[in-house]
């Protein structure tokens, strides 16, 4: 019995997974990956959204150029929300930033396509958006004619952002056990 008792105990021990626990930290596993092709569905309620999606999209480059076949890849952004106001060159002086966020992604091959049909519902004619973007007939189609070339689909959420520190704030308990 305490050959067996003995055996079940050594092979626990040898086991990590078995004596894995809630204290235990994570891995990081440095995966490579392959050339991405992927498609951005923005739609968004307020203009600025449209540049803070951006982020997703430079993070998704940064994540291809160390883990990835960055050079392979291809990046789209159809856009028809309300991110379209901030799009428009006649409203450079409400959203002055977004030009040059958008211009930092372009000139890393990321193509932007804006909806003409949300564009036309929201005032706009084709021609009065910034020289970066592509106004296409609907984004329907547009997003339909990327998911049919093999495209990943990503419709990004756009929600505030909360810090280790917040979560601190909301359960000082936490504190005490640092």
């Amino acid at each position: 019995m305490r050959t067996i008792i003995g055996a079940a105990v050594a092979l626990l021990c040898l086991s990590g997974s078995a004596l894995a626990g809630p204290t235990d930290k994570s891995a990081f596993d440095p995966v490579r990956y392959e050339a991405q092709k992927v498609l951005y569905d923005f739609n968004f309620d307020h203009p600025l959204d449209g540049q803070r999606a951006l982020g997703f999209i430079r993070n998704h480059i940064a994540a291809a150029q160390e883990f990835g076949d960055f050079e392979g890849s291809k990046f789209v952004v159809v856009a028809h929300g309300n991110e379209l106001h901030a799009f428009s060159r006649l409203n450079r002086t409400a959203y002055p930033d977004v030009y040059d966020k958008v211009k930092e992604l372009t000139d890393q091959g990321v193509q932007f396509h804006i909806c003409r049909n949300a564009a036309r519902s929201r005032g706009y004619r084709p021609d009065e958006f910034y020289d970066l973007f592509t106004v296409v007939p609907a984004a329907v189609i547009d997003i339909a004619k990327y998911g049919n070339a093999g495209y990943s689909y990503m419709y990004p959420h756009v929600t505030p952002r909360m810090t280790r520190d917040d979560v601190v704030e909301a359960h000082p308990e936490l504190a005490m056990e640092e």
